[in-house]
């Protein structure tokens, strides 16, 4: 009989620091942690926290599931960022999950899930409805018709290992980020540096 499949979730998309380690669908440690920025220098500790809570090491992980958005530019970055190197390193198969996704996991169809975003817009995605089904952003007083928003079911870093694990055999392309507008940040108005031969 093989090993059980352990699987590590996490996301960092929003203004928090996430992450879950399962076993076979079994939610062995889980932490969420609150913050605005830091997720950067927290990720990295944050793991290592969940997996020594469950006595497990690095080597014994099956896949990696990573949020990858919609959400926080530099957030949904580094949580890809990180989840692309460990899979790297310890040749284990790393699966992106939309956030939307993950929150919509367990939930009655059709649903729609709404997530806040910055300022008054809102992130939302309708599931189980006719029609196109992707994430998309939007004032929270302009959404169109269609189901009640639904409350998750499952907290997000375990709904995103539990979809990671679905997928473990045929994880697809690599992680990357789900973006929903372009970047705030503009190009450097300074002139380059002069590159020598």
């Amino acid at each position: 009989m093989p090993d059980p499949a352990i699987v590590l979730g996490f996301d960092t998309s929003a203004a928090h620091c996430a992450a879950a380690l399962l076993s076979d669908g079994r939610v062995l440690a889980e932490r969420v942690e609150p913050m605005t920025k830091g997720q950067a220098e927290r990720l990295m500790p944050l793991l290592e926290e969940v997996m020594a809570e469950a006595g497990m090491r690095w080597h014994d992980l099956s896949v990696i599931g990573v949020g990858t958005g919609p959400g926080n530019f530099t957030g949904i970055r580094i949580a890809v960022a990180a989840a692309r190197g460990l899979a790297l390193s310890l040749d284990i198969p790393a699966v992106g999950v939309s956030v939307t996704e993950a929150t919509a996991l367990d939930l009655p169809r059709p649903c729609r899930v709404v997530i806040p975003s910055r300022g008054d817009q809102v992130i939302w995605q309708d599931f189980g409805t006719d029609g196109e089904a992707r994430p998309q952003q939007a004032a929270a007083d302009t959404l169109p018709p269609g189901p009640t928003p639904a409350a998750p079911v499952v907290p997000l870093p375990v709904a995103i290992a539990r979809i990671a694990l679905s997928r473990r055999d045929a994880p697809g392309p690599r992680p990357a980020p789900i973006y929903l507008r372009p970047a705030d940040a503009a190009p450097s108005r300074d002139t380059p540096p002069v590159m020598l031969p």
